[in-house]
């Protein structure tokens, strides 16, 4: 994976190390440990998974000690199993310790992400569908969130509310229908901008598509109708499966012949993946 550029990493992480050193710093490690020891510690996976976030540690420490040594033996999009040395770290003890929950915070709900994610991804590799991402991510942390989706071997939907159409049901039923919400959209957005629309029945779907839809979001439909909906969008609109996706019905809805399967918990509510800072001796 092509790591995220520092400058999009560095404020949630400083923000997170402000929000832990809080007032007085770290008052244990400066109370405990003698301010010229050192130390070599590792990250070690605990269980399956995949890894993503280890950007984050690296600048955990970083802002804390820049003479800190940290050696990568994992990168992030890798698979691990349980006992599997992740990175090394070596230096002063005090800045290894005042760092560690900040770098283990981000490295276990990143690599959570990317895990939940790999384990669709691989439910469904049979097909010609992708797993994608959406909207519902943790306040402030959707750029690191989404690259964690890639690092698992997903794909990312929109990122914001201005960089494509996505017309929902509430959409729907302020503008007044399906096609006419298409039209406006059609209207008033620029020629590189993609609309897509939601939609639960088929025949919203041929309103969609009659009015010009790039793309259609085919939500809680099973899959009789999901084949069905595949079949009247062949040609004319990428197609989206969402709602209650699972590891366990992602199979059946990928064998629609949908195009993509968006499900929002992998970013909001993704288990996080259980890793471990070891003392090296």
């Amino acid at each position: 994976m092509t790591p995220l550029p520092r400058i999009m990493i560095e404020p949630a992480v400083r923000a997170a190390l402000l929000e832990d050193l809080g007032r007085a710093g770290d008052i244990t490690a400066e109370a405990v440990i003698p301010d010229d020891s050192r130390a070599a510690v590792a990250f070690v996976a605990r269980e399956p998974g995949t890894i993503a976030g280890l950007g984050c540690a690296a600048i955990a420490f970083d802002l804390l000690d820049p003479s800190l040594a940290l050696d990568i033996l994992i990168p992030d999009g890798s698979a691990v199993a349980p006992g599997d040395v992740i990175a090394r770290i070596e230096g002063k003890a005090r800045a290894i310790l005042s760092a560690e929950r900040t770098a283990l915070n981000f490295l276990g709900q990143l690599s959570g992400v990317a895990t939940a994610t790999a384990g669709i991804a691989a439910a469904i590799a049979h097909t010609g569908a992708r797993i994608t991402c959406t909207r519902k991510t943790i306040p402030g942390l959707r750029a690191l969130q989404k690259y964690a989706v890639r690092c698992g071997g997903g794909a990312n939907h929109r990122f914001g509310l201005d960089d494509a159409v996505l017309i929902k049901d509430n959409h729907i039923a302020i503008a007044g229908g399906v096609g006419l919400a298409v039209r406006r959209a059609r209207a008033a957005v620029g020629h590189l901008v993609k609309i897509e629309c939601e939609v639960d029945r088929l025949d919203q779907l041929a309103e969609a598509l009659e009015a010009g839809a790039d793309a259609v979001l085919l939500d809680n439909m099973d899959p009789a109708t999901l084949r069905r909906a595949v079949a009247m969008a062949k040609g004319r609109a990428i197609t989206e499966a969402s709602g209650r996706i699972t590891p366990e019905s992602a199979p059946a809805i990928a064998e629609t012949g949908v195009d993509l399967i968006s499900a929002g918990w992998l970013t909001h509510s993704a288990r996080v993946l259980d890793i471990g800072l070891d003392f090296m001796t």
